[in-house]
């Protein structure tokens, strides 16, 4: 599995003086106690992270944690002043942080979309001609771009809308269009800050359902910004947890769920619903006794709760049953604190 985006260590600070508050950066102070001594705001510090090629990782955290921040050094919209961020462009590795103008734009049009919060679309055009909008930057021919524009509004359920002017459409419909707009580019890596946060719950929900089937069906490198830990657990692959400029746990949901690093971690996963976390092997016992059917060691527990009947199930891997699972463990497992 390739790397598609490395943060190294990367630090930033928002002021006219940056290297000003490094030191006290290192020594762990906080964005309040840098901005009292130096004057200057601390972004992000010392965060380092490798996204793979066909991943979705979310950044994730409280306002402020830092999160947008680190995401917006990837296309260079945020300058680290200490470490570097690489991008891979199809035949090697980028240094986004030290990329000259030219360089940057060639990754903005070719291998970087973005999603923005607010959506980002032009009113006076059309649906199609918001979503064509990158493509025409890229020069590509009308007829090849109407041909793109008109699979990616397919695809987001859009397609009866193409020639309506977006200031018609509702909210949860514009951000479909702005979804279709950083797709159609088929830019290998999508970047998407927070873009379902304004949205009712309804279609907010129902706007992640279509991202994670896009995401089956497209397989994009995906960084993801959420402050929403439901919304984390059910997209990404992988989540790095964000406080105060700085990555205080990265790893499966299921790995922040059972073994949060800190107690500002544990107390973010305390009020998560457990059963679309854990799964048959979190919750198994020794095997002992016959079994009612076998399950598969990653089942999701929700599943596994739907086909235990008052009998234990054994979980089987390669023909091996590694352990059983009864309604009691599964009861004891949800009762259990964190940790």
């Amino acid at each position: 599995m390739s790397d598609v985006v490395t943060f190294d260590r990367v630090s930033i600070v928002f002021g006219d003086r940056p290297t000003d508050a490094l030191p006290l950066m290192d020594a762990g102070a906080n964005r309040a106690e840098v901005a009292e001594a130096t004057g200057q705001i601390l972004g992000v510090h010392d965060c380092s992270l490798t996204v793979h090629e066909g991943e979705m990782v979310v950044l994730m955290g409280l306002s402020g944690s830092g999160k947008s921040t680190l995401l917006r050094a990837v296309n260079g919209l945020a300058h680290p002043v200490r470490g570097e961020v690489r991008v891979h462009d199809g035949d090697e590795a980028i240094s986004v942080t030290h990329a000259d103008a030219r360089t940057l734009r060639r990754l903005r049009r070719n291998r970087i979309a973005m999603v923005f919060q607010q959506f980002g679309l032009l009113p006076w055009r059309s649906v199609a001609e918001n979503v064509g909008l990158g493509l025409e930057f890229e020069g590509i021919q009308w007829r090849e771009r109407d041909e793109r524009v008109r699979h990616q509004l397919e695809i987001v359920g859009l397609a009866d809308r193409a020639d309506a002017r977006v200031a018609e459409l509702s909210g949860g419909m514009q951000q479909r269009v702005g979804l279709a707009r950083a797709f159609a580019t088929e830019a290998p890596i999508l970047l998407m800050d927070e873009p379902f946060s304004a949205l009712d719950p309804l279609i907010r929900t129902r706007l992640q359902d279509e991202l994670c089937v896009l995401q089956r069906q497209l397989r994009r490198t995906v960084i993801f910004v959420s402050h929403d830990l439901d919304e984390a657990f059910k997209l990404g692959d992988r989540i790095a947890i964000m406080d105060g400029g700085r990555i205080v746990q990265q790893g499966t949901p299921r790995d922040i769920f059972t073994r949060p690093a800190s107690d500002y971690v544990a107390d973010f996963v305390a009020q998560m619903n457990p059963l679309g976390v854990l799964c048959a092997r979190d919750v198994m016992t020794p095997p002992d006794g016959p079994a009612d059917g076998a399950v598969p060691p990653d089942l999701p527990l929700a599943e596994v709760m739907n086909r235990l009947r008052g009998r234990p199930l054994a979980v089987a891997e390669d023909g091996r049953v590694l352990g059983h699972v009864t309604e009691r463990a599964v009861l004891a497992r949800l009762a259990a604190p964190r940790g």
